[in-house]
C-alpha cells in the first residue's frame, strides 16, 4: 500500500472520464442509485444512498447491494490503473459481512493491491455512514482480468 501513497489524489481527467463512462453503462449502479465519488490511481470510491428499494426484510442495507458496489469499485480501480485499450471483468471475488449495515449511506472502496498484466487482486472494503460516524460493516478481496476493449 505504500506504493499508492506516493500516487496523485486524482486520476487523470481522461480516466476519470473513461470510468464515469463505463459507471454510466452500467444498469445495475443505476438501478441500485449508486453513485462514483472517488477516482484516484488505483483506488475508487461508490457510495449507495440509502432507500427502502436497497434493504432487507430487517430495514439493513441488502448483502447483495453491498456485495455490488464492492464488485463495481475495486473493478473500476483497476481499470484506473490499464490502458486506455483495456477493459476489466470480475474473476472471482469474496466478501464478508462483519456487521449488519445501517446509516445514511454505505460506501465501497475498492483499492488495487497488486496490479498485473493479466490479472489484478484488489482489496474491498465497505463502510456504513450515519453523521460523522463510519463503520466497517464487510471487507474482501478480488481478482479481476484485463481484456481488450470489444469492437462496438
Amino acid at each position: 500500500m505504500a506504493e499508492q501513497a506516493r500516487q496523485p489524489e486524482q486520476a487523470s481527467p481522461e480516466v476519470q472520464a473513461r470510468v464515469r463512462a463505463s459507471f454510466d453503462r452500467q444498469g445495475l449502479m443505476a438501478l441500485l442509485g449508486a453513485r462514483l465519488t472517488r477516482i484516484a490511481p488505483g483506488s475508487v470510491h461508490i457510495v449507495l444512498p440509502a432507500r427502502p428499494e436497497v434493504t432487507q426484510q430487517h430495514g439493513y442495507f441488502h448483502a447483495g447491494g453491498t456485495s455490488a458496489i464492492a464488485d463495481t469499485a475495486g473493478g473500476y480501480a483497476a481499470l484506473t490503473l490499464f490502458p486506455e485499450h483495456a477493459e476489466v471483468l470480475t474473476v472471482e471475488y469474496k466478501i464478508n459481512l462483519l456487521a449488519p449495515a445501517a446509516g445514511d449511506h454505505i460506501e465501497a472502496v475498492g483499492t488495487v493491491v497488486k496490479s498485473g498484466r493479466t490479472l489484478t487482486v484488489c482489496q474491498l472494503e465497505v463502510f456504513a455512514a450515519q453523521d460523522d460516524r463510519r463503520t466497517l460493516v464487510a471487507n474482501g478481496q478480488q481478482t479481476l482480468i484485463r481484456v481488450n476493449r470489444p469492437d462496438r
